[in-house]
């Protein structure tokens, strides 16, 4: 077919960031090609720009955490505060995607810092290896933040910190339950107020109805909670394998539950799909 010669022809170019771009190219007529060049497609040069500029902490770094803070950065997320004080374990790599047998004994949060910057080496990654509760919440800035995701998995830190991001106005997505599930289709996103079946929704309902906070954008499961099966043998409680020097561990536990790989990783990406539409929302361009 012949050229139409009054037709704007587009060019794709590929170079690495910093990378001058070829002079031959006049404005407006090239697309330059870069990590999140199909992103843009979708979302618009606004929104990315926009996204470039955001940041956002996510405690937690597991099953949930580790896709969500992945997700993120290869979202285009400038800025990512990374918080756990856990190091990876055996056990964690049949879900987390931090956990390798190259990566066991290694801080989750390095390991993240390590995946995030070989994604965009431009984003500013914190991690920090610490633990957060009520008592520790005053070591931790967060007013810094455009959105804060909460995937840890103690009610009481789960609790501390959605009320830390009431009282200064960030807002925060909340993961529920995602062990001992099977089918990642029965997530969803809701208030807390407007769930049920998931039996740690329902005592954050109750905790935080008596602390008088009244909505939590959460994700989590209709699918009601399956038994582990344990003769013992596979038990983190007789035969615990976490790193010598690990300050919590599985041990800990009264139950070890259950998990897969295609559960909690899909909770972690509809939060991340929440994440990204809420803060760069206003700038995607409408296209139905």
């Amino acid at each position: 077919m012949p050229l139409d010669k009054d037709r704007p022809r587009f060019y794709i170019v590929s170079y690495k960031a910093g990378a001058s771009r070829p002079a031959n190219f006049t404005k407006g007529r090239i697309i330059m090609q870069n990590e999140f060049s199909r992103t843009q497609l979708l979302l618009g040069e606004s929104a990315m720009k926009h996204l470039a500029g955001r940041c956002v902490a996510v405690f937690g770094i597991g099953g949930v955490g580790s896709f969500t803070a992945e997700a993120l950065a290869r979202s285009g997320v400038g800025r990512l505060i990374l918080v756990d004080d856990d190091t990876v374990c055996l056990t964690n790599l049949n879900r987390q995607i931090i956990a390798l047998h190259s990566t066991i004994g290694r801080p989750k949060v390095e390991v993240m810092r390590e995946r995030i910057l070989d994604i965009n080496p431009r984003c500013e990654v914190v991690a920090m290896q610490q633990f957060y509760s009520a008592d520790t919440a005053g070591e931790f800035d967060l007013s810094q933040c455009d959105y804060i995701v909460d995937a840890i998995d103690t009610v009481s830190a789960k609790l501390a910190l959605v009320e830390h991001a009431n009282r200064i106005g960030v807002p925060i997505i909340s993961s529920m339950g995602a062990g001992n599930k099977l089918d990642p289709t029965r997530l969803e996103v809701a208030d807390i107020y407007d769930t049920s079946i998931c039996p740690l929704a329902r005592v954050m309902r109750r905790e935080l109805r008596k602390r008088g906070v009244s909505a939590l954008k959460v994700v989590y499961s209709r699918e009601e909670a399956r038994k582990p099966l344990s003769d013992g043998a596979e038990s983190c409680n007789s035969g615990a394998v976490c790193p010598p020097g690990t300050a919590r561990n599985g041990a800990a536990r009264r139950q070890v539950p259950g998990s897969v790989s295609f559960v909690p990783s899909v909770a972690g990406l509809i939060i991340t799909s929440q994440v990204i539409r809420d803060m760069a929302g206003p700038y995607i361009p409408n296209n139905p």
